[in-house]
C-alpha cells in the first residue's frame, strides 16, 4: 500500500520541491492550500503534466494552519502516514510588521498539528515534521552552528519558530509522537519568493542586463548567510522521517558567503561590470557608465540584526547520509537560467 503524505504550505517553495519529490518515490501526496481570490497553485501546475502523475496521486484541500478545525478535520480524514508542516509567515521583516499573525502561523500552527495527531489517536501511525531556522540562532554569532548551540532568536519569526521547535520536542517526549525538527540554513531556488533577498537581487540584475530596471536597493551588505538549494533540503526532511527514532538536525552546506558577495557572483555570471564605493548606507555599486545600479536603503534594514549565520550539519551527514548537490554557484545560475528564461 502506498504511504500517504500531508504537506501543509504545499504551494511554497519547499512544499512543491518536497511533493516532486516525494510523488517519485511512490506516495500520495496531500496537500493543503488557502482560500485565495486569485490562483496560489503556480509552482505545482507543471507536475500536473509529468506521466507518473496522476489526479488521484496528489490531491489538495483547502484549509489553514491558523484554523484549528481545518487541520483537525483533514488530519482525521487522511489519516496521513507522514506530515510536513512547512507552512509558515517565513519572511523575517514582515514578521517585524505582522507579529501577531506570525506567532499564529508559524508557532500555534506546529502545536494544532501535533495536538490533532494526539487528538486523532494517530501516535503510533503520523510521523511529523516540524520546519525549523537558522534564525533560531539569531543574535548568537559563535559559528559554526549545530544542533547543541544555544538560541537566540532577533525577530518574531525567529521567536515564534522557537516555540514551534520546543512544542514539537514537547509532544515527542510526552506523547511518544514520532517528531522530527529539521533546522534549516537557508535555501533558496527559481521557486523562491521574490521578496527574498536572493530572489530580488537575481531579478533586478536581470532586468537592469536587459535595461528594464535602472537600480536595485539592498539592506545590510555583510550580513552572511548559509546558502543551498531548496531541492537539496527537502531530501533531508524526508530522510529525518525515515529514521528509527526522532531527532533534530541541522541542515546546511556549511559555505558562508556575504550578500554582496552574492551580487558579485550574480554580476559577474551577467557580464555586469561594477565598481563599488561609499561605506555603510552610503555604500553602491556602480556600472561602467557610473550610473549607480546598486544603493542601499535604510528601509531594507532590520530593526535587529542578524549578521553571520554558518551551519554544522556534520549530525546529518552522518547519521542521514545526507550531503549537499548543489554548491552556491550552481544555485545561483540554476536562479538565473530560470529567471532569464521569462525573457526570451
Amino acid at each position: 500500500m502506498k504511504k500517504k503524505a500531508l504537506i501543509f504550505g504545499i504551494t511554497g517553495q519547499d512544499g512543491s520541491y518536497l511533493a516532486e519529490f516525494l510523488l517519485k518515490k511512490n506516495y500520495i501526496v496531500h496537500g493543503v492550500k488557502r482560500r485565495s481570490s486569485s490562483i496560489n497553485t503556480g509552482r505545482l501546475d507543471h507536475i500536473y503534466q509529468e506521466p507518473h502523475v496522476k489526479k488521484r496521486t496528489l490531491i489538495l484541500h483547502y484549509g489553514d494552519i491558523t484554523d484549528s478545525l481545518s487541520v483537525t478535520r483533514l488530519i482525521k480524514e487522511i489519516k496521513p502516514n507522514e506530515i510536513y508542516n512547512l507552512a509558515a509567515q517565513s519572511h523575517v521583516q514582515v514578521s517585524f510588521e505582522s507579529p501577531e499573525y506570525t506567532a499564529n502561523a508559524d508557532a500555534l500552527g506546529a502545536l494544532r498539528i501535533l495536538e490533532a495527531i494526539r487528538f486523532n489517536k494517530l501516535e503510533k501511525k503520523t510521523k511529523f515534521y516540524q520546519a525549523g531556522t537558522s534564525e533560531l540562532f539569531g543574535l548568537n554569532e559563535k559559528t559554526p552552528q549545530n544542533e547543541k548551540t544555544l538560541f537566540h532568536p532577533a525577530s518574531p519569526y525567529g521567536v515564534a519558530k522557537l516555540y514551534a521547535h520546543w512544542i514539537t520536542i514537547n509532544y515527542r517526549q510526552a506523547y511518544n509522537i514520532f517528531a522530527c525538527n529539521g533546522i534549516l540554513f537557508n535555501h533558496e531556488s527559481p521557486r523562491r519568493g521574490e521578496t527574498f533577498v536572493t530572489q530580488k537581487i537575481i531579478q533586478a540584475l536581470c532586468k537592469i542586463k536587459l535595461k528594464k530596471q535602472k537600480t536595485l536597493y539592498l539592506g545590510n551588505l555583510y550580513s552572511k548567510r548559509d546558502w543551498g538549494h531548496a531541492k537539496d533540503f527537502v531530501r533531508a526532511m524526508w530522510l529525518m522521517l525515515q529514521q528509527k527514532k526522532p531527532q533534530d538536525f541541522v541542515i546546511s552546506t556549511e559555505n558562508q558567503t556575504s550578500v554582496k558577495n552574492f551580487v558579485n557572483i550574480v554580476a559577474k555570471k551577467l557580464k555586469l561590470k561594477i565598481k563599488w564605493r561609499g561605506k555603510g548606507i552610503n555604500e553602491k555599486a556602480i556600472d561602467e557608465t557610473g550610473k549607480t545600479i546598486i544603493a542601499c536603503h535604510t528601509s531594507y534594514y532590520r530593526p535587529l540584526e542578524v549578521n553571520n549565520l554558518l551551519g554544522d550539519s556534520r549530525k546529518a551527514r552522518k547519521q542521514l547520509k545526507w550531503k549537499p548537490k548543489f554548491n552556491l554557484d550552481e544555485l545561483i545560475s540554476d536562479m538565473i537560467s530560470s529567471e532569464l528564461s521569462g525573457y526570451y
